[in-house]
Protein backbone atom coordinates (compact mmCIF):
# COMPACT_ATOMS: atom_id res chain seq x y z
CA UNK A 1 0.00 0.00 0.00
CA UNK A 2 1.69 3.53 -0.62
CA UNK A 3 1.79 6.15 1.88
CA UNK A 4 -0.70 9.18 2.13
CA UNK A 5 0.08 11.93 1.00
CA UNK A 6 -1.10 14.35 3.69
CA UNK A 7 0.25 11.83 5.84
CA UNK A 8 3.42 14.25 6.95
CA UNK A 9 1.05 17.10 7.25
CA UNK A 10 -1.27 15.69 9.50
CA UNK A 11 1.26 14.17 11.87
CA UNK A 12 2.89 17.45 11.87
CA UNK A 13 -0.05 19.39 12.64
CA UNK A 14 -1.71 17.07 15.43
CA UNK A 15 1.77 16.65 17.37
CA UNK A 16 0.37 20.77 18.45
CA UNK A 17 -0.44 20.41 22.46
CA UNK A 18 -4.30 20.69 22.57
CA UNK A 19 -4.43 18.92 19.09
CA UNK A 20 -7.53 15.86 18.64
CA UNK A 21 -7.05 15.14 14.98
CA UNK A 22 -6.58 16.35 11.53
CA UNK A 23 -8.23 15.36 8.95
CA UNK A 24 -7.83 16.63 4.58
CA UNK A 25 -11.28 16.93 3.69
CA UNK A 26 -12.93 17.29 0.18
CA UNK A 27 -14.82 20.69 0.26
CA UNK A 28 -17.18 19.48 -2.85
CA UNK A 29 -18.69 16.83 -0.71
CA UNK A 30 -17.45 16.55 3.07
CA UNK A 31 -15.66 13.18 2.47
CA UNK A 32 -12.37 12.26 4.36
CA UNK A 33 -9.51 12.67 1.95
CA UNK A 34 -7.37 11.25 4.93
CA UNK A 35 -7.14 11.53 8.87
CA UNK A 36 -5.45 10.92 11.78
CA UNK A 37 -7.61 11.54 14.79
CA UNK A 38 -8.05 9.98 18.42
CA UNK A 39 -10.60 7.54 19.02
CA UNK A 40 -12.94 10.51 20.64
CA UNK A 41 -13.36 12.65 16.77
CA UNK A 42 -16.38 11.82 14.75
CA UNK A 43 -14.50 11.93 11.57
CA UNK A 44 -16.89 12.21 8.98
CA UNK A 45 -19.42 14.40 10.86
CA UNK A 46 -16.41 16.63 11.58
CA UNK A 47 -15.71 16.44 7.66
CA UNK A 48 -18.81 17.49 6.27
CA UNK A 49 -19.39 20.38 9.08
CA UNK A 50 -15.76 21.28 8.27
CA UNK A 51 -16.70 21.09 4.04
CA UNK A 52 -19.84 22.64 4.27
CA UNK A 53 -18.90 25.82 6.99
CA UNK A 54 -15.88 26.67 4.66
CA UNK A 55 -17.55 26.26 1.12
CA UNK A 56 -20.08 28.74 2.22
CA UNK A 57 -17.54 31.03 3.83
CA UNK A 58 -15.56 30.89 0.68
CA UNK A 59 -18.94 32.06 -1.31
CA UNK A 60 -20.10 34.31 1.04
CA UNK A 61 -16.60 35.79 0.94
CA UNK A 62 -16.56 36.47 -3.17
CA UNK A 63 -19.75 37.65 -3.12
CA UNK A 64 -18.73 39.91 -0.55
CA UNK A 65 -15.81 41.27 -2.60
CA UNK A 66 -13.82 40.43 0.07
CA UNK A 67 -11.59 37.69 -1.89
CA UNK A 68 -10.16 34.51 -1.19
CA UNK A 69 -10.55 32.82 2.07
CA UNK A 70 -7.68 32.16 3.86
CA UNK A 71 -8.50 30.75 7.44
CA UNK A 72 -11.43 29.99 9.55
CA UNK A 73 -12.45 28.73 12.85
CA UNK A 74 -15.71 27.55 14.82
CA UNK A 75 -15.33 27.69 18.75
CA UNK A 76 -17.77 25.74 20.66
CA UNK A 77 -17.77 24.84 24.51
CA UNK A 78 -15.95 21.77 24.06
CA UNK A 79 -13.35 22.85 21.19
CA UNK A 80 -12.25 24.10 18.00
CA UNK A 81 -12.18 23.08 14.41
CA UNK A 82 -9.48 25.48 12.82
CA UNK A 83 -9.88 24.78 8.59
CA UNK A 84 -7.65 26.38 5.72
CA UNK A 85 -8.47 25.64 2.15
CA UNK A 86 -5.74 23.78 -0.26
CA UNK A 87 -7.77 25.30 -3.90
CA UNK A 88 -6.95 22.91 -7.14
CA UNK A 89 -4.54 20.44 -4.98
CA UNK A 90 -2.01 18.69 -6.78
CA UNK A 91 -3.37 20.48 -9.87
CA UNK A 92 -6.28 17.85 -10.21
CA UNK A 93 -8.76 20.61 -9.53
CA UNK A 94 -9.91 19.39 -5.97
CA UNK A 95 -10.45 21.89 -3.68
CA UNK A 96 -9.40 20.36 0.02
CA UNK A 97 -9.84 21.68 3.51
CA UNK A 98 -7.40 20.61 5.67
CA UNK A 99 -9.44 20.52 8.94
CA UNK A 100 -7.82 20.52 13.00
CA UNK A 101 -9.87 19.86 15.49
CA UNK A 102 -8.92 20.75 19.15
CA UNK A 103 -9.90 21.11 23.20
CA UNK A 104 -10.90 24.49 24.37
CA UNK A 105 -7.61 25.33 25.81
CA UNK A 106 -5.38 25.26 22.86
CA UNK A 107 -3.36 28.03 21.99
CA UNK A 108 -4.78 29.35 18.34
CA UNK A 109 -1.88 31.24 17.76
CA UNK A 110 0.92 28.82 16.43
CA UNK A 111 -1.53 26.31 15.30
CA UNK A 112 -2.94 28.28 13.07
CA UNK A 113 0.08 29.51 11.54
CA UNK A 114 1.49 25.26 11.59
CA UNK A 115 -2.16 24.98 9.72
CA UNK A 116 -1.31 27.78 7.41
CA UNK A 117 2.10 26.31 6.44
CA UNK A 118 0.61 22.96 6.03
CA UNK A 119 -1.44 24.39 3.08
CA UNK A 120 1.03 26.08 1.58
CA UNK A 121 3.33 23.13 1.28
CA UNK A 122 0.72 21.12 -0.08
CA UNK A 123 -0.06 23.39 -3.14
Amino acid sequence: MMPSPFLDTLEQLTRQRGVLGGLVVSEADGIVVDALVQTSVRSPVVAALAASLYRRARKSAAAAGLGAVHYLELVAEEGRVCMAGAPGYGGAGEDLVVVVVTDARVGVGLLRAELLRAVAALA
